[in-house]
């Protein structure tokens, strides 16, 4: 069993960048050569920018090489909860700007020409309880009615045409959304940057930053200092000193995820027939679907907690315990892949974007960041270009989480609230 992302095992190896110099002045700083910074890079320098990327590791080394390769339309707090929280109005705004990501994603894919088996097969939202399946009707009469979203029903006599399994209770499918082999799109988002013209510096971390007045800083890494005039932070889940201020308003909450050995396509025919993203209806949710060669993907928060090679493993026999639950007839089945990853979750589990004290950033994708953190990339491209309106979250204020210093430490503890939540609700 490998402990590698799949995506990144499978993808095609780019060019060595650590070797890169660094030195002089630039238009844009961006840290972070995840799909935040490298959308943003390639759209900057499109309008002719002098881009160069910071990354501490690898092209898509952090989250957007461990996530489940989904780009779907949803929300993370789910859009009745958006209306709750911000009037029906406002909530759409922000439920469209997740189907705009999908497109957005969708276009880079045949602008550039990345070979990365994109394909909109929709999303299967899951009622893991009788009573999540009247929710997922009161959300269908709302996106369908109100919305004029394409959503459908599927009652539990019916989910055999979605999915081989015995466990849920109704489904929800939403047409829109797709799947990708996401090491792929990632690693052809870096070679269509550098082709148009952005210096991507691998293993080059920004160690020291210090701002020279207006939103120009001096940025200091192993193998050079530089200046730059415009800063992005695009570091999600992986935020750390120097960009504290940013740290501490991001929960950098575990993700796991296997990969079985190829299946055939007759197996994943009878597992997910229609190939669609699915999810269960939980707060620890699982994920999962068939990848581009035949293999079945399953992940979710196993556990609360860090990602190193212990950690994904003693998470990898969890999720391989679910997986047979929900699938049976995969108990015999071997393990090809096990990983994680952080999640840059926000204290209300929404996207954050702007400017804080000259530096921009975007980040707090709480687990939906394929597709939207492509997206703000571009956004943010066109709101450092002076376009404020292109910013869908400029109003959002981005809290600090109370007792956050560095190390997450509360995460155990969020764990079993969330556990608590599963079981009474």
């Amino acid at each position: 069993m490998k402990f590698t992302p799949y995506w990144l095992d499978t993808a095609p190896q780019g060019p060595d960048r650590s070797r890169t110099d660094i030195g002089g002045r630039v238009d844009v700083a961006i840290i972070g050569a995840g799909l935040t910074g490298l959308s943003a890079a390639l759209h900057l320098a499109r309008q002719g920018a002098d881009v160069h990327v910071f990354e501490k590791d690898t092209v898509g080394f952090g989250a957007s090489g461990r996530n489940g390769g989904m780009a779907t339309t949803g929300m993370s707090i789910g859009f009745r909860s958006a209306v709750s929280r911000y009037g029906f109005d406002t909530a759409k705004a922000y439920l469209m700007a997740y189907h705009d990501a999908v497109d957005t994603l969708e276009t880079l894919v045949k602008e550039e020409n990345i070979d990365c088996d994109f394909a909109r097969t929709g999303k299967l939202n899951l009622a893991s309880k009788p009573a999540h399946f009247d929710g997922l009707r009161k959300t269908h009469e709302i996106m369908s009615g109100r919305l004029g979203l394409e959503t459908r029903l599927v009652p539990r006599s019916e989910l055999p045409a979605e999915v081989g399994s015995d466990c849920y209770h109704g489904a929800m499918v939403e047409s829109r959304s797709a799947g990708l082999h996401v090491g792929k799109f990632t690693k052809g988002l870096a070679e269509a940057a550098a082709r148009t013209g952005v210096t991507i510096h691998e293993k080059a971390p920004v160690e020291k930053i210090d701002r020279l007045g207006g939103t120009k800083h001096k940025l200091v890494t192993p193998r050079g200092t530089i200046e730059a005039d415009q800063v992005l932070v695009a570091t999600s889940g992986y935020t750390s000193r120097p960009f504290r201020w940013h740290q501490v308003r991001i929960a950098p909450v575990g993700s796991f995820i296997i990969v079985t050995e190829p299946l055939g396509q007759d197996v994943c025919d009878m597992l997910l027939p229609n190939r669609r993203m699915a999810s269960t209806s939980l707060n620890l949710l699982n994920y999962f679907r068939i990848t581009p060669d035949h293999r079945l993907l399953f992940g979710g928060r196993a556990r609360f907690a860090g990602s190193n090679q212990q950690s994904d493993a003693k998470s990898g026999r969890i999720l391989h315990k679910a997986m047979t639950e929900v699938f049976p007839q995969l108990s015999k089945t071997r393990v090809d892949y096990c990983w994680g990853g952080l999640v840059d979750m926000s204290m209300d589990r929404m996207v954050h974007a702007g400017e804080q004290d000259g530096l921009f950033y975007s980040l707090g994708y709480s687990g939906h960041g394929v597709q939207m953190a492509t997206h703000m990339g571009r956004q943010m491209a066109e709101h450092m270009n002076g376009t404020v309106a292109a910013n869908p979250w400029s109003d959002l204020p981005f809290k600090r989480i109370p007792g956050h210093f560095g190390p997450p430490w509360f995460l155990p503890f969020a764990g079993g609230f969330y556990k608590f939540m599963d079981v009474i609700k």
